[in-house]
C-alpha cells in the first residue's frame, strides 16, 4: 500500500482520481493551488485507488494524507 501525503499546505484545485481508479505512475492523482500557483502530484507507483482523504476546494496542511494505492 502506497499512501500519498503532501509535501505543502494549499487548496484542492481539482481532483483527478477515485477510488477504484486505476492509475500508472506518471499519471496525475490530484492538483494543489499553492500560493496562486498550480502544483500537479503524480502517481509515484502502478495501482488502484482505495482511498481518497481529500476533495475540491479543502484547505489540506503539509504531511495530510491525501490518496492511498494499493500497487
Amino acid at each position: 500500500m502506497t499512501k500519498i501525503e503532501l509535501e505543502t499546505g494549499g487548496s484542492v484545485w481539482k481532483l483527478l482520481t477515485k477510488p477504484g481508479d486505476l492509475v500508472e505512475e506518471g499519471d496525475i492523482l490530484f492538483i494543489l493551488e499553492v500560493m496562486k500557483m498550480e502544483v500537479p502530484y503524480e502517481s509515484p507507483v502502478n495501482g488502484k485507488v482505495t482511498a481518497v482523504h481529500i476533495s475540491e476546494g479543502d484547505f489540506v496542511e503539509e504531511d495530510q494524507l491525501a490518496l492511498e494505492i494499493a500497487d
